[in-house]
């Protein structure tokens, strides 16, 4: 086969590079050969011996093993007359990520725990399409979260200029609005197009009376079978995610006006529901949205808006550690910001892991992130958090974490939490991020090599005086004592780089750890960026695998891939 070359134009003169054909490394040629017994074919009987002990697939019968070189090699020559791998099909069949991908695609976390012991995939202000003060609100940014697996929608209500109508829009900013019915319909189509767990839509309540009367109304009307209408009792536990499969349901404050009627009602009974359900009563909330102007209407909530109300949400009041203390009887939600979090994590850290043991938390970005930027939400997961919400419609490395956490079990925006983050010790001690733990498992990571940039990228994209020069850089995040940086040498002047270096990674909490792969491609001045991707450690599929790099808004490269070594010791 002649040689292929690129032409480059330097100061008038040409410059010709060698195109490198994809090939092989001697890691993989040996690798063959072992499972083989040198033999210049792979059988699916080999084939088995690879996915057994290479792989760590377990229960790996012929059949199976036969099946799945029949369809690989459907893909890689369909016009193929036996089951076998050559060579080069067995390195192949290694670059298709639907069946050498690094994590596991099914769902297989238990799912009959309460709500409570997952974290939860989370949107914040989900309408708006862009900038936080003067961007659109569109439907179209909830059927893109939810597409993406997202369960937990957010949207803001008011009333419209006539006070007579619902919309939802950024209060007190220059976002244009969108019919509140459009919203709901949009998500009644789309909620489980991706998941079939349920959908927890938090409303920022900003309505009169009536109002709520007609959200009920229109509530009822559209989800009707699907809207989860807690019975009496069911507060004192959240019901789990397989019990509300394909169920929609409502999550905000109870209405000022309702509270007060209630605690009025019981005055004359000791004061019994103050004594039983003080954490129901609205306080001095640390959120910027100005919740309390709707709290300001006069006249009464009709029973039905209550009856919709399927998570009761609460707000914390300036004595943060009374707002973290666990109430007996009724579980509900709490929201702080991504400030009072830090607070309360470096103050209340245990009182943090307690409630949420008991509660749902959510925690929302500050006001000043106007151009829906997100927090590091490795903090609150360490702390049991199960609301990070974010502004998906963002991009930047705190949104690839997120990516990353909930490509965990089979993508349904459910992971279920470490038991260490449920349980509790003999003297209510609890997890705490900070203690110093021993390690428990020992992560390497080999970088073989990459491929995929002379397809999606134009020749001079990178460089226009020559081919590109990659290196990789691989970034734990996790718990403290797990975090650690690592970077493989640059490759000058190649389209398919090929660097095999390994990588080794102690961890101590690896249940929580994130490795977050970056490729960048190296410049006199700042570097380029060439993709992204962010892999949850406890959902690795130890051997070589393919991983699919994405853009910075986390979309998937068409070509654009590594192929890596994952041992986990």
């Amino acid at each position: 086969m002649a040689e292929t070359y690129e032409t480059y134009k330097v100061l008038g003169f040409k410059r010709k590079f060698k195109l490198t054909k994809l090939s092989p490394p001697q890691d993989v040629i040996d690798l063959f050969s072992l499972c083989t017994n040198k033999e210049l074919q792979m059988s699916p009987d080999h084939f088995r011996r690879f996915l057994i002990e290479f792989q760590g697939d377990k229960d790996v019968t012929v059949d199976y093993a036969k099946r799945i070189m029949e369809q690989a090699l459907h893909q890689l020559r369909p016009d193929f007359a036996m089951c076998c791998f050559t060579v080069d099909d067995f390195f192949n069949f290694l670059f298709l990520d639907e069946f050498n991908g690094p994590i596991n695609l099914e769902v297989h976390h238990d799912m009959t725990a309460p709500l409570q012991h997952y974290f939860i995939y989370t949107g914040h202000n989900s309408y708006l399409t862009g900038n936080q003060l003067i961007g659109g609100c569109s439907v179209k940014q909830i059927i893109k979260s939810l597409k993406k697996g997202v369960r937990v929608i957010e949207l803001d209500l008011w009333p419209t200029s006539s006070k007579e109508g619902i919309h939802v829009l950024h209060g007190g900013t220059m976002t244009t609005p969108v019919a509140l019915r459009t919203c709901f319909e949009s998500i009644k189509e789309h909620a489980f197009v991706k998941s079939p767990y349920p959908v927890i839509i938090t409303l920022e309540d900003h309505l009169t009376p009536n109002l709520r009367d007609i959200v009920a109304k229109m509530v009822t009307e559209i989800f009707g079978d699907k809207l989860y209408r807690p019975e009496a009792g069911d507060h004192n536990e959240f019901p789990s995610p397989e019990a509300l499969k394909y169920r929609i349901l409502l999550s905000t404050k109870l209405p000022k006006e309702h509270l007060d009627r209630q605690i009025n009602s019981n005055q004359d009974d000791n004061m019994s529901y103050l004594n039983h359900d003080l954490s129901q009563i609205p306080e001095i909330d640390f959120e910027e949205e100005n919740e309390d102007a709707a709290n300001e209407n006069p006249g009464e909530t009709t029973p039905p808006y209550i009856d919709i109300i399927g998570i009761p949400a609460t707000k914390a009041n300036k004595k943060l550690k009374k707002a973290l203390t666990v109430e007996s009887g009724k579980a509900n939600r709490l929201s702080l910001s991504e400030q009072t979090l830090e607070r309360a994590a470096s103050l209340y850290g245990a009182d943090l892991v307690r409630f949420t043991q008991k509660n749902i938390l959510r925690v929302y970005p500050k006001g000043t992130r106007v151009t829906s930027t997100n927090f590091k939400p490795l903090r609150a997961w360490m702390h049991g958090v199960q609301m990070v919400a974010f502004n998906m419609q963002g991009y930047g490395r705190s949104l690839w974490m997120m990516h990353g956490m909930f490509r965990s079990n089979g993508k349904c925006g459910y992971v279920k939490k470490p038991d260490f983050l449920m349980s509790m010790g003999p003297n209510n001690e609890v997890f705490e991020p900070k203690v110093p733990l021993s390690v428990k498992k020992t992560l390497k990571v080999r970088v073989y090599m990459g491929d995929g940039w002379h397809a999606d990228f134009d020749k001079t994209y990178f460089d226009k005086y020559s081919p590109p020069d990659f290196y990789t850089k691989l970034y734990m995040v996790g718990v403290p004592a797990d975090v650690r940086k690592e970077k493989t040498k640059v490759i000058k002047d190649v389209w398919t780089p090929i660097w095999n270096e390994e990588f080794t990674f102690p961890l101590t909490v690896p249940e929580l750890a994130l490795l977050k792969i970056v490729v960048r491609e190296h410049d006199t001045g700042k570097d380029d960026f060439a993709g992204q991707t962010c892999l949850p450690v406890s959902e690795l599929r130890t051997g070589i695998r393919v991983v699919r790099l994405r853009d910075k808004r986390g979309k998937k490269f068409k070509s654009v891939k590594l192929l890596m070594q994952f041992t986990l010791e």
